[in-house]
C-alpha cells in the first residue's frame, strides 16, 4: 500500500503562480511514475504532467513551458515527493488537482486540492 499526502493549492489571480506538493510513502518500488491530474467541473479528469523515477517528464500540451514537474526521492526509499510549479496561471487552469503514484499496474491517488484562478 502507498499513501499520498498533498499540499499547496489555493486561489490566485490570472498570471500568478502556485506550487503543489505530494509525498508518497509506503511499499514503493524503485521504478515508478508520479503525476498530476486535474478535473474541472463538468469535465473529465486529465493528465497534466508526469515524471518517472528516472526523471523522464511528460506534459499536457496546454501547460508546456508554463508548468514544471519535479521530484525528490529519499535515498533510503522511504518517501518520494513530487512538485508541480504552475506559472502564468489562467482561468482555465481552475480545477481540483490530484497527485497519482503508479507502480506496475497499480495506481494510488492523493486527496485532491482545489486550484482557483480568477481573471
Amino acid at each position: 500500500q502507498v499513501r499520498l499526502v498533498q499540499s499547496g493549492g489555493g486561489s490566485v489571480q490570472a498570471g500568478g503562480s502556485l506550487r503543489l506538493s505530494c509525498t508518497a510513502s509506503g511499499d514503493m518500488l524503485s521504478f515508478n511514475v508520479m503525476a498530476w491530474h486535474r478535473q474541472a467541473p463538468g469535465k473529465q479528469r486529465e493528465l497534466v504532467a508526469s515524471i518517472t523515477s528516472r526523471g523522464r517528464t511528460n506534459y499536457l500540451d496546454s501547460v508546456k513551458g508554463l508548468f514544471t514537474i519535479s521530484r525528490d526521492d529519499a535515498r533510503d526509499g522511504s518517501k518520494n515527493t513530487v512538485y508541480l510549479q504552475m506559472n502564468s496561471l489562467k482561468s482555465e487552469d481552475t480545477a481540483v488537482y490530484y497527485c497519482k503514484y503508479r507502480q506496475g499496474y497499480q495506481d494510488y491517488w492523493g486527496q485532491g486540492t482545489q486550484v482557483t484562478v480568477s481573471s
